[in-house]
């Protein structure tokens, strides 16, 4: 046999046993990740029925077992059949962890129950408080940067802060010795509104921060677990937030350059959480028919998320296969869920659109959050916060800035007519950023499936025996105010 021709077949051979070992690894990971996501489904889906209806007799006493399954069959309260005991066949009713406390902020009737001895309808509370002073501070700046052509004239009312972030895993959820690879947040350097960033310290000596340009801004570090201890890793850090405000003239919107590569990139989709399904084309046609400008088509959809999806706890996002089909078929979403059903509507019109995530930083009432940037032809990127949306204390069909009717509960109102629309084309002064887009591998990568697939906020932590899912360690932020 010639020497070439065995050669050849152990070239052949090699290549086969490559291609098998891949094939084998594949499917070994696709059931490893088949058994993650049951449990992340277990996980969230831990409500009995009997801790479900204890929840609802705090605010309905007399509670019936006809309501209890009418808004089960309905998905106001939101449930999953779950197999429980292995045997491939789901047979238990579990309801989502927070799905009684939903039901209040979901079902008109029952939102209703809870407002009718809410006192805080009377005036802005939490978050809303502090963007009621915070909005019109920041409309004011822009208005008087652009009066005076100052360089930066759509940033105003900063706000600095010095930030210690701490994640820590519980004892004993990793081995004595073994080594725990921990991906923290980091304030990204790469948007305006986000300046003077300036680490100062971390819990380990040796740390890598993720490329500037990099979608998912982390800072990484490892560190050896030590038995009956927790393991916990900390940053600190200190940035200035500014306010965001771009009064817009919609007949001044320039044609888009529809060949362009960013233009592509930022109308197309983007599996599976972008997806053109023929229900969402039809909804984004529908809202925009007789509406030229992108502008205004854009605003129409961004009133109509608004006005029909209204906040909710969250499942977990990498249990979902496609997150604006999930909030169309439940009428609710959190922050993310709404910003990517909203996104994707724009994006189906031709709309450039773009996810960003981080925080909210609002003193007293920090918590993570998303939100995201439309691209107007001559305005540029602009941001958008679907989820903040139309602030209860903004006086709807305000002069020039809506077509819509004083109809909330809500009976403080602001007379400035910009605070109806600040949240489409403006953000407050209190956010973190770290996120210019979403799914993406972290840097240094990861070897095991992230706890969240789809954002990056809480962190992200594994060790040489699997991922380290949300169960297993918590996470804190103190701010400081400077």
């Amino acid at each position: 046999m010639k020497l070439s021709n065995i050669i050849f077949g152990v070239c052949c051979v090699g290549i086969a046993g490559w291609w098998l070992y891949q094939r084998i690894d594949l499917r070994n990971r696709e059931k490893a990740w088949e058994t993650d996501l049951a449990s992340r489904i277990e996980t969230d889906f831990s409500r009995t029925r009997g801790e479900v209806t204890e929840y609802i007799r705090q605010y309905i006493p007399d509670v019936t077992e006809a309501q209890i399954d009418a808004w089960t069959a309905s998905g106001r309260l939101e449930n999953k059949m779950l197999d429980l005991d292995g045997d491939g066949t789901p047979e238990t009713v579990r309801y989502f962890r927070n799905a009684a406390p939903n039901l209040f902020r979901i079902d008109p009737d029952c939102y209703a129950i809870v407002a009718a001895n809410d006192t805080t309808l009377d005036r802005p509370s939490g978050h809303n408080a502090i963007d009621a002073l915070n909005i019109p501070a920041i409309v004011s700046g822009v208005k008087d940067n652009l009066l005076l052509g100052k360089a930066r004239p759509y940033h105003s009312a900063p706000a600095r802060m010095r930030v210690t972030y701490t994640l820590t895993v519980d004892a004993d959820a990793v081995p004595d010795g073994e080594t725990v690879r921990c991906w923290l947040p980091y304030p990204r350097a790469d948007v305006a509104r986000q300046t003077d960033i300036k680490f100062i310290s971390a819990s380990e000596a040796e740390y890598v921060f993720a490329p500037e340009s990099h979608p998912h801004s982390t800072l990484y570090m490892e560190k050896k677990a030590v038995a009956g201890q927790p393991t916990v890793f900390s940053e600190q850090f200190e940035y200035t937030a500014w306010g965001e405000w771009h009064p817009v003239d919609p007949g001044s919107i320039r044609p888009y350059n529809t060949t362009g590569r960013g233009y592509i990139y930022y109308t197309s989709e983007r599996q599976p959480h972008m997806t053109f399904s023929p229900r969402l084309r039809a909804i984004a046609d529908s809202l925009t028919a007789g509406i030229d400008s992108p502008y205004l088509q854009a605003r129409r959809m961004f009133t109509w998320v608004n006005d029909n999806f209204p906040w909710a706890s969250a499942r977990e996002y990498s249990t979902l296969d496609n997150i604006p089909e999930y909030v169309l078929d439940n009428g609710h979403g959190d922050c993310g869920q709404v910003t990517l059903l909203f996104l994707t509507l724009c994006r189906i019109k031709g709309i450039p659109a773009r996810w960003q995530s981080g925080f909210m930083m609002h003193p007293g009432e920090w918590n993570l959050h998303d939100w995201g940037e439309i691209y107007f032809e001559g305005y540029g990127w602009l941001p958008v916060d679907t989820s903040f949306g139309i602030p209860p204390f903004a006086i709807r069909n305000a002069p020039y800035m809506g077509i819509w009717a004083v109809d909330e509960p809500c009976r403080w109102k602001m007379d400035l007519p910009e605070a109806e629309f600040f949240y489409f084309g403006g953000i407050d002064s209190y956010r973190l950023y770290v996120n210019s887009d979403y799914s993406y591998p972290l840097s240094p990568a990861k070897k095991y499936p992230r706890s969240e697939t789809v954002d990056f906020q809480r962190g992200e932590v594994e060790w040489s025996g699997g991922n380290l899912y949300f169960p297993l360690w918590d996470y804190h932020m103190d701010i400081e105010y400077l």
